[in-house]
């Protein structure tokens, strides 16, 4: 099994299942044959929420530490997929673009339909802010001033580092 993966696309469902079973077995491997260390590359606009946090749980279930280098775009789930790299593993290029912003999806239906879809929402909310809370170590207070706030936030990479968000820049040239 290869020790790096590049996830180019945006994520869903199928663009995400061969990246989990790829952490899978390789987590299955004897420890004689296990890699010390994988590597996930991301270059991505962003997607499904529930695809990205059904890799973030499995990348975080991984004896194995995952480190995660951004290039290109990391945007959206880009981004929540990237920071939930092993600390200090997290790198990113000096040319990434990275993109915060808040969770969104679009719904329609019957009123009862969509206060079901109020509270998924809220859930999701509040997933995407523990989540920014263990990865950058900021408090809810910053996360939602800086990270989250009301409208999309772009990001340098010397920022995403001060933010907690990456841990080091990687000179490309």
């Amino acid at each position: 099994l290869f020790r790096s993966y590049y996830m180019a696309e945006t994520f869903t469902a199928e663009t995400t299942k061969p990246i989990i079973i790829w952490i899978i077995e390789n987590n299955l491997m004897t420890t004689r044959n296990r890699k010390k260390e994988l590597t996930l590359i991301i270059n991505s606009p962003g997607g499904d929420a529930h695809s990205a946090f059904a890799l973030i749980d499995t990348m975080k279930g991984s004896v194995i530490p995952i480190k995660t280098i951004g290039i290109g775009i990391i945007a959206s789930c880009g981004v929540l997929t990237f920071m939930a790299g092993a600390k200090g593993k997290r790198l990113l290029t000096p040319n990434t673009s990275i993109l915060s912003h808040q969770y969104s999806w679009g719904s329609t239906g019957k009123e009862h339909e969509l206060f079901a879809r109020v509270r998924e929402f809220e859930l999701s909310t509040e997933r995407m802010l523990t989540h920014y809370k263990k990865c950058t170590g900021l408090g809810e207070k910053k996360i939602r001033e800086i990270l989250l706030p009301p409208e999309d936030v772009w990001l340098s990479a010397e920022e995403a580092v001060k933010y907690g968000i990456a841990d080091k820049i990687v000179l490309t040239y």
